[in-house]
């Protein structure tokens, strides 16, 4: 340990340009700035934090954990976007996508629901499901290593992605298994079927195909960075370390440091034609899980996140992006989050909220009288259960693995109505027990905002 560095816990510093906030229950602002941090804008809902584990030696909470939605962000204003240019060999704009003909993106079709004597519209990623066809969505991967600085600052520790790339690849959101919505289904497409099988035709599906691992890149991340804190640089530690049961190294990384590496790794990922609007486009490290100064590395932990780029052209090219962590078991203690309970809730989100702009009556978190959200993050709401994920079992390459893929909250839930036209009446999905009513609504349409 450096000694003039603050280490475990930031509590007590002033950071400049920092609100306070409350992790718990934060109404998103949508004009927060993407580029101060990806956490400073987010809401999500908090996991009681599990017993005491090492991180880096010194024996601390196991933080909750939160998932975010995150500001889009216009490439064009970015330094390395090519001095502003789309980058060459972009695909035409999609016709596919006829809801939006303004924006060249992946498929969407569009809807509404009533709710308290309003309509509410929504747009999500697929085809018109009462029209039928199987919609495919490439995915593309940049998955990233991590080279650590060590407390020497000559050495380093490489904490590669490699071990968990083909486990990612063959989780149920790629590969196929049966669910009650129907047999040989990916996950996210089975909680869509389960979400519209009053008016969906037996043939509509929204599948992730191909799935193209487009980059492995390696991340290096020093020993501390300087921030404002009271007014004066100071050096803060970019990381923390420690482990999971299997022997996996955790990485607690700094969100601010984060933040630029997670868009420069986009932005290069557009420009060199690897990330495309006609995809899903995600980032995947291994075990790092995200903290801020604001509540340091034994405050709740970012998971995952998504959002969008867009370019200030028109039609709009939009790139659907977001970042997830693969969970090696036994860190987050005295949950069930594990394996790709990140990537599956942000993959959800993403096909139910692609572009950021679905919002709902205003609901509570289970549980949490007087929370209040105000969108359709359909993963947020599970956070607040005790049991999170449903185990869903892949064979692949003779061994069988169990995965952990996060419950969804179904868009009958957040439509407040007492009966749900999903799949056997159900709010949630695949766990229909998970939330056995609609949302409770906070008691006006929308959030206060703060």
């Amino acid at each position: 340990m450096l000694g003039s560095v603050p280490d475990l816990n930031f509590t007590g510093f002033t950071i400049s340009g920092a609100a306070g906030m409350n992790p718990r229950f934060t109404p998103i602002a949508l004009a927060a700035l993407f580029v101060f941090s990806l956490t400073s804008g987010a809401l999500a809902q908090d996991v009681a934090p599990g017993p005491r584990a090492a991180v880096d030696g010194q024996s601390a909470p196991v933080p909750g954990v939160k998932f975010l939605r995150v500001q889009p962000m216009s490439i064009t204003a970015h330094p390395d976007f090519l001095n502003g240019r789309l980058p060459a060999g972009r695909p035409a704009p999609s016709a596919a996508s006829k809801v939006t003909p303004s924006l060249d993106t992946v498929p969407l079709f569009s809807r509404a629901f009533f709710s308290h004597g309003l309509e509410w519209p929504y747009t999500m990623i697929g085809g018109e499901p009462s029209l039928g066809r199987a919609t495919h969505v490439p995915t593309k991967i940049v998955f990233v290593s991590l080279e650590l600085q060590n407390a020497d600052l000559t050495t380093t520790t490489l904490v590669p992605i490699e071990p968990f790339e083909q486990k990612i690849l063959d989780s149920p959101n790629f590969r196929k298994s049966d669910y009650a919505s129907g047999n040989g289904l990916q996950f996210g497409d089975a909680v869509q079927r389960a979400e519209f099988f009053r008016s969906m035709q037996d043939n509509w599906h929204t599948e992730l195909n191909p799935v193209e691992t487009v980059e492995r890149i390696t991340v290096r991340v020093p020993r501390t960075v300087s921030v404002d804190v009271n007014g004066k640089p100071t050096a803060v530690r970019t990381y923390f370390r420690g482990s999971a049961d299997d022997g996996s190294v955790v990485v607690l990384l700094l969100d601010r440091f984060f933040d630029d590496a997670f868009t420069n790794t986009a932005v290069n990922a557009i420009n060199g034609g690897a990330f495309t609007t006609d995809s899903l486009n995600l980032v995947v490290m291994p075990n790092t899980y995200i903290f801020s100064l604001e509540g340091g590395n034994q405050g709740p932990l970012t998971l995952g996140f998504h959002t969008f780029f867009f370019a200030d052209v028109t039609p709009t090219p939009v790139w659907i992006a977001g970042f997830a962590s693969w969970i090696s078991p036994g860190f987050f203690l005295g949950t069930d989050i594990a394996d790709v309970t990140a990537l599956s809730h942000e993959i959800s989100e993403a096909i139910n909220d692609p572009l950021l702009n679905n919002a709902v009556p205003a609901w509570e978190f289970p549980g949490f009288p007087g929370s209040c959200q105000d969108n359709l993050e359909t993963g947020d709401p599970i956070e607040a259960l005790v049991t999170e994920t449903v185990p869903v079992a892949i064979d692949s390459h003779g061994e069988r693995i169990v995965y952990h893929p996060q419950n969804e909250a179904l868009l009958q839930w957040f439509e407040q109505k007492p009966k749900s036209d999903a799949l056997h009446g159900a709010f949630s999905f695949p766990d229909t027990r998970a939330l056995p009513g609609p949302a409770t609504f906070f008691g006006q349409l929308s959030c206060p905002t703060q």
